[in-house]
């Protein structure tokens, strides 16, 4: 069986108790990057065997994970923090894993895009994920897609890069209202809301660091006039 465990995004408290005991039980875990993961198992005492899956082993990981439960084995495949396969290296194995006939099950926690979107103070009934933006390809004719969204964008962001896509934002977007919510579940969480021009001029005096979610408000719709019909009767 394949099961996909969701962990902590910064405080270790969040990690729940069936998945604990997933990857207590699990014969192997595939993470991916085992020098994290094992700071998690240390915590809450687990002993078992740690293999790389990211995007650099995927290539040979995802047949070997397949062979693993073809034989039988319970594998527990998780991320650095936070649910796995959302924007992270997973669903291939986890496509494999059901074209194969092999159970795949959820083991549900944190997730960084449901805990910034809770807290955003905002209508959340639909939302566009993006996840990352790319970096160089591409990035400025999806921005002028995203532009058009009837839906709440949300993005994910490094302190590096969140100045510059703001910046964006305020062209493609123009004045729009955004979140950030950054370092979720840490010590130096933080909600900031407020308009691109304002979070801009903000953020040039006062850069902030952490893991970081913005969402970006969804475009007014421009309500269409009904059209009135010259002879319907009063």
């Amino acid at each position: 069986m394949l099961y996909i465990v969701a962990t902590p995004i910064g405080n270790l408290e969040d990690m729940t108790y069936r998945g604990v005991r997933i990857l207590k039980e699990a014969d192997y875990i595939f993470a991916e990057d085992t020098r994290v993961t094992k700071k998690l198992l240390n915590h809450f005492e687990i002993e078992n065997i740690v293999y790389r899956y990211d995007e650099h082993t995927k290539g040979h990981q995802v047949q070997n994970i397949i062979n693993l439960l073809l034989e039988g084995k319970d594998i527990a495949l998780v991320t650095d923090a936070g649910t796995p396969c959302i924007s992270d290296p997973g669903y291939e194995v986890v496509d494999a894993a059901l074209n194969s006939d092999i159970k795949v099950v959820p083991v549900a926690g944190v997730s960084a895009l449901t805990a910034a979107a809770s807290v955003a103070g905002i209508s959340m009934k639909r939302i566009a994920f993006e996840g990352f933006l790319p970096k160089k390809k591409g990035r400025q004719t999806l921005l002028k897609d995203l532009a058009k969204e009837e839906r709440v964008v949300v993005l994910y962001e490094s302190p590096h890069r969140i100045l510059k896509t703001l910046k964006e934002v305020n062209e493609y977007f123009g004045d729009r209202y955004v979140i950030i919510v950054r370092e979720i579940t840490k010590m130096y969480e933080e909600i900031i809301r407020g308009k691109t021009s304002e979070l801009i001029e903000r953020l040039e005096a006062n850069p902030i660091k952490g893991e970081i979610v913005l969402l970006i408000k969804e475009a007014e719709v421009t309500k269409k006039k009904e059209k009135v019909n010259k002879y319907a009767r009063d």
